[in-house]
């Protein structure tokens, strides 16, 4: 335990550098769906063929997805600082490049680059705040705007790129990357000062990063691939069997090497495993909830882009509260499974009302709640999951653990669009046969009607995930509350031993 002399002051900046971080994250995840909305508009103007306009979304996907680890693992090596700057300066010259694309292959290239610095970016970002923040309280009010952004910035893409693509044009919603990029560079230039002795100086593990990244690409591209192909399809079926097999090499590797790329003790801890589970499976439904309620309120109801992107404040608003009002002051006082299992359960009644969507639904009476309980749940979830994904993690390992957040979420969401879109295109099929005599009288209403009973199909599947989302939460998280004691030591969260993680924090007279 460190005596009273080596108490580390708080980092006068580190609400400013919250900031910085905090603009950084919502940019790479809006990124994730301010495309969708442009995707039609880009592909009349760059005269891309159906069959390749899924690469806009696949090639981000793949390079953010199977580089993450090693993003991570140079955020331990490189400095967490200096990675964060360089991927914010990588990521705005690959949105240039992809807004200024003349043709497809310029514009899958620059998704590509923007997914490689997106991983050097996003677990500098997470691993930053607990090194920056030691109050146990002050953590909180961090992970509870960081979780906010994280899982609301998903829906402000939507109304942005709705926004964009509207009034201006696609390419805006490349170009807007920018200035988010260069203000979020500049400012952690000048306002982050990361603790010295915190990285991890070990040689890199070559064979760790070639079979992760070739094991993830291989499993992301093979659920893309599911989508479009079908899950008996020769290739999706080598892509999964391919992934199995390498990401069991790399598991193998890591556990005989001395410097490994993913420390298995990262993982193997049953509260941090237990995050990355439940957070992978809840995004799984999230990702699927905003493809369905896209389509269903342009297509089904007829909303425009930018009403489209706006029908979705209410689960912003949702997200907002539930982790800065609900999640964060209640952090330090309840076991964080106490707020996740909770959390999950209540998106999951969210997602339940969504079940009972028709063609002719009252967004006000289905669509609004729904939203609300949904942004309310999952928002009170994911701020203790964000705190607990780097808990108990020693400083040269926070960068590669905050990765492990990013790859779940980036491999949940794969799973999540590719599984819940393939459901909900049988039953769609399914229906449509089964009442042919209504398609005879019309068509139209029989598509409409086949389409939104292929949403429900999917939504049934959503609520159950939440649900084993939440179970998972409340069996393998069993961190307690952090507690303070009057001599100014917070304890952290405790783990299975029962055994507190102790922060020094000097006690201030007022």
């Amino acid at each position: 335990m460190p005596k009273s002399g080596d108490l580390r002051l708080p980092d006068p900046s580190r609400w400013k550098a919250l900031a910085f971080i905090s603009l950084a994250q919502l940019m790479v995840v809006l990124d994730a769906t301010i495309v969708n909305i442009a995707l039609p508009h880009a592909q009349t103007a760059l005269g891309i063929s159906d069959a390749n306009k899924q690469w806009v979304i696949t090639a981000y996907a793949l390079a953010f997805g199977g580089l993450l680890l090693f993003g991570g693992r140079i955020a331990d090596l490189w400095g967490r600082k200096r990675t964060f700057v360089v991927g914010l300066i990588g990521f705005a010259l690959a949105s240039a490049l992809g807004g200024a694309a003349q043709n497809q292959g310029m514009l899958f290239g620059s998704r590509a680059l923007q997914g490689v610095f997106g991983a050097l970016l996003a677990p500098a970002a997470l691993s930053l705040l607990p090194v920056m923040f030691t109050d146990a309280r002050e953590r909180a009010k961090a992970f509870g705007i960081y979780g906010a952004i994280a899982g609301g910035g998903g829906a402000v893409g939507l109304i942005l790129g709705g926004f964009l693509t509207q009034t201006l044009n696609w390419r805006w919603t490349f170009f807007v990357n920018i200035p988010f990029a260069v203000l979020a560079a500049v400012g952690a230039y000048f306002v982050i000062r990361e603790p010295a002795g915190s990285r991890n100086r070990s040689s890199l593990d070559i064979a760790g990063v070639v079979l992760s990244a070739l094991g993830l690409v291989s499993l992301v591209y093979g659920f893309t691939r599911a989508e479009s192909a079908g899950w008996s399809d020769g290739l999706t079926i080598g892509m999964f069997v391919a992934s199995a097999v390498l990401l069991l090499a790399f598991v193998v590797t890591e556990a005989r090497i001395g410097a490994p790329l993913l420390p298995l003790r990262v993982v193997l801890d049953r509260n941090r495993g237990g995050v990355y589970l439940s957070l992978g499976l809840a995004v799984i439904a999230m990702f699927g909830l905003f493809l369905f309620l896209t389509y269903y309120l342009q297509i089904v109801q007829g909303y425009s882009p930018i009403r489209t992107g706006f029908a979705f404040l209410p689960m912003i608003a949702g997200m907002i509260t539930g982790s800065t009002q609900i999640g964060a002051r209640l952090m330090t006082r309840v076991p964080a499974r106490a707020l996740m299992g909770p959390g999950f359960l209540l998106a999951a009644v969210g997602m339940l009302l969504l079940t009972r969507l028709e063609v002719g639904s009252s967004y006000t009476g289905v669509v609004l709640p729904a939203q609300l309980l949904l942004g309310l749940g999952m928002g009170t979830a994911f701020m203790p999951a964000m705190s607990l994904a780097t808990h108990g993690v020693e400083p040269r390992d926070s960068g590669v653990a905050s990765a492990m957040v990013n790859t779940s979420q980036q491999v949940g969401g794969a799973i999540g669009t590719a599984l819940l879109n393939t459901v909900a295109a049988s039953a769609a099929t399914a229906y449509a046969t089964s009442h042919a005599a209504l398609g005879a009288a019309d068509p139209e209403l029989l598509k409409l009607q086949s389409m939104v009973h292929g949403f429900t199909a999917a939504i049934w599947w959503a609520v159950g995930i939440l649900v084993a989302a939440a179970a998972i939460a409340v069996t393998l998280v069993n961190a307690g509350r952090p507690e303070a004691n009057a001599t100014g030591t917070v304890s952290g969260p405790r783990g299975a031993e029962g055994v507190a993680d102790e922060v020094r924090v000097p006690v201030v007279a007022h």
